[in-house]
């Protein structure tokens, strides 16, 4: 696997902190509530105040000396790919503001910036949301339903009315983010903080086959908002809305992809460790697996260092994660058949990975959403400026 120095002792920091982690993977699975009891170890600790910009954290990522800014995509992808070669699901269900903290960066102000974040350096761990994803429209953000109506009579300055699924967190979040739409057509969409306590926001759970736990949905009943919660505001009006989702998926895709890497590699693993001694094409067929994880490896690297050059720049974005959501289904998949007609049955973590690995292909975006995104731009020639900006970044791999 390449590996610079100036990343390696993120990624060996990570690493033992994502191999704790796994030893609760399938006993949280059984029971997805004892995720809270987990919030104290290392990584879930670490994950709760991480991906906050540094005025805002008192506790920044020191490792070896070196300062770590997980705000950067370039870092990020580095520290969750570690993460979740422990276990997906953990890190998916751990504390912090990965997805919400994206969108409040980039639409946010500074007052909405301090209230946000200063939420999540509070003395106690603390869960978020990004509620986008609808039951009649899916991740579709044009053509979201759920409405944010202005009460010029009231104190509240909106009210929220709506229904959300597919919601990371849904059931534990104390704050989020809800897009939702202020008027009709594409600068209608907004964002907006909502606090999970407020009167008609109430929250389920969504039973799942992998990944159990992680997702719920949300229903908004007038809940009331304060005007100061209505993100971009300050911003140009093509600014305030689906700009902000746009360029915070781009950043967040790449940390997919490189989630959806240490998945399979994990599962790989798995393999060389379990069955140390392979025979006939078994030994080719695990020599493959570790080709192809890290050819998408270096594509997620890539993609990353391209967003933090452009948060517009989002082909690579969107061609790792399609190369990391099949990634992920095919290595877990054929994981499995190195143990045999019994292998899910003999083999729970293996089997667990396998089947989270599913929900990679519906994380920012499925596959033919991604591809549309990768044709529109060589239709508009991002495959030469892609080249012009790698060459110039040196090739951009952690």
């Amino acid at each position: 696997m390449t590996d610079l120095d100036s990343w390696r002792p993120l990624r060996e920091q990570a690493r033992v902190w994502a191999a704790e982690l796994r030893r609760h993977a399938l006993r949280t699975e059984r029971d997805p509530d004892e995720v809270r009891l987990l919030a104290g170890l290392e990584l879930p600790r670490r994950l709760a105040t991480l991906c906050i910009p540094a005025e805002f954290n008192p506790s920044p990522l020191i490792v070896d000396g070196l300062h770590y800014d997980l705000t950067r995509a370039a870092d990020q992808v580095v520290f969750f790919e570690e993460a979740a070669w422990g276990d997906l699901g953990l890190v998916l269900a751990a504390p912090g503001c990965l997805l919400s903290g994206a969108m409040v960066a980039r639409l946010g102000d500074r007052a909405q910036q301090e209230w946000f974040y200063g939420r999540l350096t509070e003395h106690r761990p603390t869960w978020t949301f990004l509620a986008m994803t609808e039951p009649a429209h899916g991740s579709d953000g044009a053509a979201v339903e759920t409405t944010l109506t202005s009460v010029a009579d009231d104190a509240a300055g909106y009210r929220l009315s709506g229904t959300k699924t597919y919601i990371g967190n849904a059931t534990r979040a104390a704050v989020g983010v809800v897009v939702a739409r202020t008027s009709a057509g594409p600068l209608g969409v907004r964002s907006v903080l909502v606090d999970a306590e407020a009167p008609g926001f109430t929250t389920g759970h969504l039973p799942t086959v992998g990944l159990a736990g992680v997702l719920g949905t949300m229903t908004f009943d007038r809940v009331e908002i304060p005007s100061g919660r209505l993100l971009g505001s300050h911003l140009p009006a093509t600014r305030r809305g689906m700009w902000g989702w746009v360029t915070a998926f781009n950043v967040l895709r790449t940390v997919v992809a490189a989630m959806g890497v240490g998945l399979a590699r994990a599962a790989y693993d798995y393999v060389r460790d379990n069955r140390p001694s392979l025979h006939g094409t078994e030994r080719y067929r695990l020599e493959a697996m570790a080709g192809h994880i890290e050819s998408v490896r270096r594509l997620t690297h890539r993609a990353a260092a391209a967003v933090d050059r452009d948060p517009g720049e989002g082909m690579l974005a969107s061609a790792a994660k399609v190369g990391a959501a099949r990634l992920a289904e095919e290595v877990t998949t054929e994981a499995l058949t190195f143990f045999g007609p019994g292998a899910r049955l003999e083999h729970p973590l293996l089997d667990k990975w396998a089947r989270d690995a599913l929900g990679v292909e519906y994380m920012e975006g499925t596959s033919n959403i991604q591809r549309l995104n990768v044709a529109g731009a060589l239709l508009r020639g991002g495959l030469a400026s892609a080249g012009e900006s790698t060459a110039a970044g040196g090739g951009g791999d952690p």
